[in-house]
């Protein structure tokens, strides 16, 4: 199990570092900011604390969204770039970031609110 979680963080950060190189085709590009962005995202279609459905959801969006991703680019870049994420996926979670995904998303909410509750 823990071989698995290593080879999703390293496919993860794989496709974060080859959206911002000019060779890897579009539709990649597309693919992978959406995986990376609902993966790191703490918001979900369906929260986590619902038994099963609430993992049920992760499991599927990113598991998909990185088997279409993966399998849409070029096989020389992708072994180039899990090599670099296999350095990043090893390295302990940066809190930091996870904070400021989190206020993001917070103040998304709040201006939310307040733009519903007074129109």
């Amino acid at each position: 199990m823990g071989d698995l979680i290593f080879r999703l963080r390293r496919d993860v950060a794989a496709l974060a570092l080859a959206m911002r190189d000019p060779r890897v085709p579009w539709l990649v590009k597309l693919l992978a900011a959406g995986v990376v962005a609902y993966a790191l995202s703490p918001i979900d279609l369906i929260p986590d604390f619902i038994p099963v459905l609430g993992w049920l959801d992760d499991l599927v969006i990113v598991g998909l969204g990185l088997w279409l991703a993966l399998r849409f680019m070029p096989p020389g870049l992708l072994a180039e770039y899990r090599d670099k994420g296999a350095d990043l996926a090893a390295m302990p979670p940066n809190w930091t970031a996870a904070a400021i995904v989190l206020l993001v998303w917070v103040s998304l909410a709040v201006a939310a609110g307040l733009w519903l509750t007074l129109r």
